[in-house]
């Protein structure tokens, strides 16, 4: 074994995903994986995100 990701493992590893998800479906897939790469790399690098509220404690008493 060589390499574990060549080219021709990579063309193998689309057109498989290509049968079982559907043309239609892929992009999708790549998308939302993309969306949880970026969120991924922003919990790594400490950002915190505008949804996230931090918390309150004047209000627990």
């Amino acid at each position: 074994m060589d390499d574990l990701l060549s080219p021709m493992h990579i063309i193998v590893l689309l057109i498989v995903a290509l049968l079982i998800f559907g043309p239609k479906r892929l992009p999708e897939i790549g998308g939302n994986l993309a969306k949880g790469i970026k969120e991924f790399k922003r919990a790594m690098n400490g950002d915190a995100s505008s949804s996230e509220k931090p918390l309150d404690s004047s209000h627990d008493r």
